[in-house]
């Protein structure tokens, strides 16, 4: 209760609700946002700005994500944001490759949180995109995780298990993810994920192959599994990123 009471009465003594968009508005490998219930946006930072291809805010604010990115794309944020409000449920640190209308492609790590109003309805959500960082091959683990690393490049296709990688690295599993996080801020599998992804990205760009064979040779079980995984961090389908790329 002293807890909550400070809080009330420092934020009571604000001119104005308190949104942190001008300190995010600093971070260029930062997309930050505020949507209301509606899924439009409230609040935008100058990167996701930059990013849409806009110069001014005022162009975003008041529009839903299927008015402002192209198809299919702008329907499947939509409806990722739908299922948060109306499932009060976030997702947190999901991997995710943006791709703005630029037509440039960032891994990014995802974060998006219901926000209630003062009977605990759902007025909105905000979220963050944090660029995942090119890795500090200097730094003093990554010797430690190389071969494992390698591993995973030339395997990628195969089933692979945490613990296999982690007897690679002679490390225990939780010694082996925690060099992962410091080194790429991504646990094992969604480094495991991540090279799968880009090994489809590039096989559905670059040639004619089938899906279900584009799924069979990255590691999946099958085109269902494949399909499902690859939407989860691309956003649409195989068969739409294809349609797209070419």
């Amino acid at each position: 209760m002293v807890n909550n009471d400070i809080r009330q009465n420092f934020f009571s003594q604000l001119k104005e609700p308190f949104t942190g968009v001008l300190l995010f508005d600093q971070l260029s490998d930062i997309v930050f946002f505020i949507k209301n219930a509606r899924g439009q946006y409230i609040i935008v930072n100058q990167t996701l700005l930059k990013r849409l291809g806009f110069k001014s805010k005022a162009q975003v604010i008041g529009h839903r994500a299927d008015e402002l990115y192209p198809e299919p794309l702008g329907a499947e944020y939509r409806k990722q944001d739908e299922e948060i409000i109306s499932g009060d449920k976030p997702i947190l640190n999901q991997l995710e490759l943006q791709l703005n209308n630029a037509g440039q492609k960032e891994w990014c790590l995802t974060t998006k949180v219901p926000l209630h109003g003062p009977n605990g309805e759902v007025v909105g959500l905000a979220g963050i995109s944090r660029d995942l960082q090119i890795p500090d091959k200097k730094n003093k683990d990554f010797p430690l995780i190389a071969e494992a690393l390698a591993h995973i490049k030339v395997n990628f296709a195969k089933s692979i298990k945490i613990q296999q990688l982690a007897e690679i690295a002679s490390l225990s599993v939780y010694q082996f993810e925690k060099r992962m996080q410091t080194i790429f801020n991504l646990t094992a599998g969604q480094f495991i994920q991540k090279t799968r992804i880009d090994a489809s990205l590039w096989k559905l760009t670059n040639t004619e192959e089938s899906i279900v064979n584009i799924a069979l040779g990255c590691g999946y079980a099958d085109q269902s599994s494949f399909s499902r995984q690859f939407k989860q961090s691309v956003g649409i389908s195989p068969a739409q990123y294809r349609r797209l790329a070419k």
